[in-house]
């Protein structure tokens, strides 16, 4: 799903309709998007945004774990697949993959879930003054 969402994302009109429903279904706030340029073109005055990251080889890795035997693939093939497709969406005219200027980068390389998670919940709670205690990793 995620390639195929990067294949068709290159088509400006497609994108166009995808930021439009996208931009619709958070119209009301509240909500938290994950995606490519979601903090750069579809909601870039969002009050808390987070650049998730990792190096390509720990994201391939993970994918692959992920995917369990569905495709059978070799990890190297589903690492190469992912350097394509952050290529393709880095180079991509409309909407390209960057880090928006205000956003927060969470190298998740050397981090476990759980670590991850307790760092992005830092964050949201630092940027919102949120009165639980923030987690720094």
């Amino acid at each position: 799903m995620t390639d195929a969402a990067s294949r068709v994302s290159v088509f400006p009109a497609i994108r166009a309709w995808m930021v439009r429903l996208q931009q619709q279904m958070g119209a009301e706030g509240g909500v938290v998007m994950e995606g490519r340029d979601i903090g750069t073109v579809v909601f870039p005055h969002a009050a808390v945004k987070i650049f998730l990251d990792a190096a390509p080889e720990v994201r391939g890795m993970r994918r692959y774990e992920q995917l369990g035997t569905q495709p059978a693939q070799q990890p190297e093939e589903v690492i190469r697949e992912m350097r394509d497709r952050d290529e393709r969406d880095r180079n991509r005219a409309d909407s390209p993959l960057k880090p928006a200027a205000d956003a927060i980068l969470l190298d998740s390389t050397r981090l476990t879930l759980d670590e991850v998670v307790a760092a992005a919940e830092g964050i949201v709670a630092a940027k919102l003054n949120l009165s639980h205690t923030t987690v720094s990793v």
